[in-house]
């Protein structure tokens, strides 16, 4: 027997084949989007997975402003910040926030599911969210998938 059929290959930068995805977040929950999001993004989606690499794909998400909560966490939960001075401690929800800024929720909850060092700062950089239904990548030629075919 062959004994290099035992070795485990690893991915790197080199041999990773990243590809560019589109999502659509109409009527999606939240949380449920963001977690499989963060797979796709972290490339657990893919055999080759390795964890110390960014082998995950680029991660477009479209129609962000669409995105539901469940219960009433829309009006009930509470994002939380600290400025680094005395007193300043802020506070909003969620419907605060999708009036200003519709986009900042999903990307909140995405970044909250990735790792806490340099490769979830990596990671991170591969997410693209747009409140509208268009999006300036069109020349990448993004494939279309259905979000709730992932686990």
């Amino acid at each position: 027997m062959n004994t290099l059929s035992y070795k485990t290959v690893s991915a790197n930068k080199n041999t990773v084949n990243k590809e560019w995805v589109l999502v659509d977040a109409e009527g999606q929950t939240v949380g449920r989007l963001a977690t499989r999001v963060a797979n796709i993004l972290r490339g657990k989606t893919k055999p080759c997975f390795t964890p110390h690499v960014d082998c995950g794909d680029n991660v477009i998400i479209i129609n962000a402003e669409k995105v539901v909560f469940s219960g009433k966490k829309e009006t009930d939960k509470i994002y939380q910040r600290y400025t680094g001075y005395p007193g300043g401690q802020r506070e909003t929800t969620p419907a605060k926030v999708r009036a200003q800024h519709p986009e900042r929720i999903l990307e909140h909850a995405i970044r909250g599911m990735l790792p806490k060092n340099r490769l979830g700062a990596d990671l991170y950089r591969n997410l693209y969210v747009y409140a509208g239904s268009e999006h300036p990548h069109q020349a990448q030629n993004p494939k279309v998938i259905n979000i709730n075919d992932i686990r």
